[in-house]
């Protein structure tokens, strides 16, 4: 595969079998074409952002490389979202759900459109995404396998 750019993907589920969910995406990400999943952080429980009532969340970060380009990769995160029920027309922001797929860095791009916009602009608010990201900053590029 030829290199592509180093990516975050943030994955969060509240609701049903919620370690289900991410372990679904996880491997639906590492199957995506032209990209290869290189290191995961923990899981963490995180309490639910926003005002709707709701369970809370279990989160992590995955570290990808992807040859993708954004546009491509969000919608194929989103195929990825749907094919476990979400559906993100009818979603209520911040809201329950089965499973929220985020590109929250990609490489050092910064895009601006109306369905994307990279870096993530909620990075700086969202402790636990610095910490998944550091976790995975601080491991050797050898032994990044995913799994």
């Amino acid at each position: 595969m030829a290199k592509g750019e180093r990516v975050y993907v943030a994955l969060g589920s509240n609701l049903e079998d919620r370690a289900a969910h991410l372990a679904y995406a996880r491997a639906r990400i590492a199957a995506l074409p032209g990209t290869r999943l290189l290191q995961q952080s923990a899981v963490e429980e995180t309490a639910p952002l926003g005002a709707v009532p709701q369970g809370a969340y279990l989160n992590q970060m995955v570290l990808l490389d992807t040859t993708l380009e954004p546009g491509e990769l969000l919608a194929r995160l989103h195929a990825i979202e749907a094919e476990r029920g979400r559906d993100r027309r009818a979603g209520v922001r911040w809201g329950p759900r089965t499973l929220d797929l985020d590109i929250v860095r990609y490489g050092n791009r910064v895009v601006r459109e109306p369905e994307l916009t990279i870096p993530h602009p909620e990075l700086p608010n969202r402790d636990f995404w610095l910490r998944e990201i550091a976790e995975l900053d601080a491991l050797p590029l050898a032994g990044r396998a995913g799994g």
